[in-house]
């Protein structure tokens, strides 16, 4: 076993035409070597005190044929060349040489940060968690729980393909959250806020840990007073700060590539027709620096790009990853992401998010004469096949002659995706964001997502029956 993650490069970058030779013996279309060293570090805060860190390293390789359409994988943590010729010939089942290209692309990107995560002990990261749970507990006896995480993360990819191409990428990640429970003796209720991207802990200059604490107690302390949700169908205002929930589940996932191919998907058979308002353009794109979902290249050596997926309601495109592509005759659009070497890759979202439009928020307000104001989601769930959709209402409002009045709450919003986009009369000039990990087929990865400030003329609203 090679003791050094140097001298693992070292040995794939030099082996890997022997490798990929005989991974392509038995024929087939793509062949590739995908090594991962991860080093990851998770402090959990609660109770006033430290409770659990999680802290160490995984590597390993995973070796990938595409024949006929079918996937081929294996993978291990026992990187020797004779481990891995061993993989690649029971892959392609047969022991000549296939022919591999060498040399064609060779890519590196690295994560620029300022305060490297790597150079910080626990103490460190253990002062800024206690820093948001001092600041959550200041606001007196109503708050009764504190759970606050930082998870911060150094990954290190390199890609060997047989047709001539090698990436490599270096990402460092931070994520940290503060979750509270508060309660009045009679009801009990929760809020949340999360910070994060690919960054080092300068993060936390541009957004102190108390900072989040502040926004996670008063959201949980809001919602105490807030009167029971109405039921019914009403005109809803969706804040940028609501964060991208609905187009990352009731869009994003149906434009996924595999799920088209596979006819689980809304948008089917749609490229080219109008599937929201004109008002509606949605994008996804891995080249934005900083965030949750941004690399250099994907986890299949392609180099991160912006997609124009939905133009002014049109459906224009779908996000791929090298299978999808293949299948349908394009290119890749540097969708291929995998949790970890012990995975193939499949077509997911990177930072994914409705474009601003023209309108002032306050404006789109004032113009909405009865409706619910949403500032927060919650989780959620949707149909992927008919795009229909469930989303908890962390924070709302319901307003009346164009004004906020009171705040709901045990509230959720049920719709159809493409129905919903279809129903937007109003765009913001804004656009917020927010963090998250998205589960698909039993892997997580990261992801950012956004909107601006949207109006949907009709959304149903879960709550209870006043009338």
């Amino acid at each position: 076993m090679l003791q050094t993650q140097e001298s693992v490069k070292d040995l794939l970058k030099e082996k890997a035409g022997y490798i990929l030779s005989y991974l392509m013996s038995g024929g087939g279309q793509y062949g590739e070597i995908f090594y991962e060293r991860s080093r990851i570090c998770r402090i959990h805060f609660e109770n006033n005190k430290v409770e659990k860190v999680q802290w160490g390293i995984d590597e390993g390789v995973g070796i990938r044929l595409i024949k006929d359409g079918k996937t081929y994988y294996g993978y291990t943590t026992d990187i020797t060349f004779e481990n891995l010729v061993q993989i690649a010939k029971a892959l392609s089942m047969g022991n000549a040489c296939g022919p591999v290209a060498v040399g064609k692309r060779y890519i590196r990107g690295k994560t620029h940060v300022e305060i490297d995560i790597d150079a910080q002990d626990i103490a460190y990261r253990t002062e800024l968690l206690k820093r948001a749970n001092e600041r959550a507990r200041s606001y007196g006896d109503k708050v009764k729980q504190v759970l606050v995480v930082l998870m911060d993360k150094t990954r290190e990819v390199l890609i060997i393909n047989n047709l001539g191409e090698t990436a490599e990428d270096e990402q460092k990640r931070v994520v940290f959250f503060t979750d509270v429970v508060v309660s009045d003796g009679h009801t009990l209720q929760r809020g949340y806020e999360s910070l994060g991207g690919l960054r080092g802990f300068e993060i936390f200059k541009e957004k102190p840990p108390e900072l989040i604490a502040d926004i996670a107690v008063k959201r949980a302390l809001l919602m105490l007073s807030a009167k029971p949700a109405p039921a019914g169908s009403f005109t809803v205002v969706m804040s940028s700060q609501a964060g991208g929930t609905m187009i990352h589940e009731a869009v994003g996932h149906g434009l996924e590539a595999d799920l088209v191919q596979k006819g689980l998907s809304v948008y089917k058979g749609r490229l080219g027709e109008k599937v929201a308002s004109e008002l509606v353009s949605v994008v996804d794109d891995a080249s934005l620096e900083g965030y949750n979902g941004s690399f250099t290249v994907d986890d299949e050596g392609v180099p991160a790009q912006r997609t124009l997926l939905i133009d002014k309601g049109y459906l224009v495109g779908y996000m791929y990853d090298r299978l999808s592509a293949m299948k349908d005759k394009v290119g890749s659009t540097g969708n291929g992401r995998r949790q970890s070497y012990a995975y193939v890759p499949m077509v997911r979202m990177t930072n994914t998010f409705i474009l601003p439009g023209k309108d002032n928020p306050d404006d789109i307000l004032k113009d909405t004469k009865r409706g619910v104001y949403v500032v927060k989601m919650g989780g959620g769930e949707v149909n992927t096949l008919t795009g229909d959709f469930v989303f908890e209402i962390m924070e709302g409002y319901l307003i009346e002659n164009g004004e906020i009045t009171y705040p709901i709450r045990s509230a959720m919003l049920m719709g159809n995706g493409p129905r919903a986009l279809q129903d937007v009369d109003a765009v913001g000039n804004d656009l917020g964001w927010s963090i998250g990990t998205c589960g698909k087929d039993g892997q997580g990865v990261p992801v950012t997502d956004a909107q601006p400030t949207l109006r949907i003329r009709s959304l149903v609203l879960g709550g209870y029956d006043v009338g």
